[in-house]
């Protein structure tokens, strides 16, 4: 296959994942598994276990930032930029479109009913990832033990990028102590990026949201909760946006497909106009671009070092671990009467009986029951 039809099937995959990409970073990334690797077989299920893995430990939206990583994997430097334009695009350009209605309205379409409805089929995709993925991650019972100490520590609330680090650290010293070998293939060198801006003044130009954004977008690490924490610094705090506002954008990065980071084209809007949402959009994607970029050729280099082979090891089972903490805390807070069970049983049976059957339309079954349930 040609380099130009890989990029028209990149672009194809995760344009159509941007579309349909509900529920949050770990449903994103169990959809890519599907699609990816199960589906289309562009790389193992192990080395999409290393990408997530890595990712996880640098700053930016995981999922986006793993779309760039497939991309890259099927069609080189092109494919990490077509593919995360490509998943990034969908959720940019409805959420301009909400914070021009936004604007000219000044309230928000209701759509709780079809949110309803998704949470549940997004349960079953992200429980099928999981059992796929765990599968590959516990490789023995060591990785086992240290997988039921991630989930606990993950439900206990205590910080994801904590968890991944202090159980790859763990990981790595228990299996190099036990190997009782201190020889390797590669070293690799830490990579420290630190993105410093100036503080911009009250009133923003295009430029100047850009760069609030970028300041942002360099240093996130977790989900749109902590977004929400950076935000309420950088723009509430200094009187740029009412924290209603922020809430509501917020809202508007949660039911809207793809990224939740698209949550900073709306608030773009409010803040610029149409540049606005321009600057503010390519500020906080433009971190992850960098990161992937640097950071994908390592990878395998990592997976080749026994040392760094035991810190993959023990990362992978930690991020397996968080994406079961994310499914039972999302069952306790969707599956809350009869019809949200419904709808996850109808998933769950969609999902792992008939395998065939895309997780865009799990996705909009779940959403369309969701909707004609609720005046049940």
């Amino acid at each position: 296959m040609s380099e130009t039809q890989k990029l028209k099937q990149v672009a194809a995959v995760f344009f159509k994942l941007g579309l349909f990409a509900f529920g949050g970073p770990a449903a994103h990334i169990a959809m890519m598994e599907q699609e990816v690797v199960t589906k289309k077989k562009w790389m193992t299920r192990e080395h999409y276990l290393d990408l997530i893995g890595a990712t996880n430990l640098i700053p930016g939206p995981n999922s986006t930032e793993m779309t760039m990583h497939c991309g890259y994997q099927r069609a080189g430097k092109k494919g990490l930029f077509i593919a995360g334009i490509s998943f990034i695009f969908p959720a940019v350009f409805i959420t301009a479109i909400l914070g021009y209605l936004y604007v000219l309205y000044g309230a928000l379409p209701q759509v709780q009913p079809f949110i309803k409805g998704l949470q549940p089929a997004v349960m079953a995709i992200i429980a099928s990832a999981v059992i796929k993925l765990g599968k590959k991650a516990l490789k023995n019972w060591e990785l086992a033990m240290l997988g039921a100490l991630f989930l606990a520590a993950s439900l206990l609330g205590i910080n994801q990028v904590l968890v991944m680090l202090a159980g790859g650290l763990l990981g790595m010293c228990y299996f190099f102590i036990r190997s009782k070998t201190w020889k390797t293939t590669h070293t690799i060198a830490p990579l420290f990026m630190v993105f410093m801006f100036s503080e911009i003044g009250s009133k923003l130009s295009a430029v100047g949201i850009f760069l609030k954004f970028l300041k942002v977008g360099s240093i996130l690490y977790g989900s749109g909760y902590v977004l929400f924490a950076y935000l309420d610094t950088e723009l509430v705090t200094t009187a740029l946006l009412s924290q209603k506002q922020l809430i509501e954008a917020i809202g508007i990065g949660q039911f809207t497909p793809g990224p939740v980071l698209s949550t900073a084209t709306f608030i773009g809007y409010q803040l610029g106009g149409f540049w606005g949402a321009v600057g503010a959009t390519a500020g906080i994607f433009m971190p992850s671009f960098l990161f992937v970029w640097l950071l994908n050729p390592l990878i395998p280099k990592m997976r080749e070092s026994k040392i760094l082979g035991y810190f993959l090891d023990s990362i992978n089972v930690a991020a397996v671990a968080i994406m079961f903490a994310v499914l039972i805390t999302m069952s306790q807070q969707a599956l809350v009467d009869w019809q949200a069970a419904f709808i996850a049983l109808v998933s769950v049976v969609l999902v792992f009986k008939f395998k065939k059957i895309s997780v865009m339309w799990v996705l909009i079954i779940g959403a369309i029951l969701g909707y004609l349930l609720a005046f049940v």
